[in-house]
């Protein structure tokens, strides 16, 4: 499989970071607000992103499957 690199002071929308994490929108909401996944920078009123390095350390935290 091949490797995007994406410079670590990206933000990524939710679409994004869904193709990198594949859980439901619900789900990773849910996750957010538990403290499991983490918390999106404020972009405006109703606008919200996740920076590339926090979901870059979040899935390198996942132990991998065999």
């Amino acid at each position: 499989m091949s490797q995007t690199i994406i410079n670590p002071e990206t933000l990524l929308r939710l679409p994004k970071v869904l193709q990198r994490f594949p859980v439901s929108r619900s789900d990773w909401y849910s996750g957010v607000r538990a403290g499991k996944y983490p918390a999106p920078v404020k972009l405006g009123e109703r606008s919200v992103a996740w920076r590339a390095s926090d979901i870059e350390a979040l899935i390198d935290s996942l132990p991998l499957a065999r």
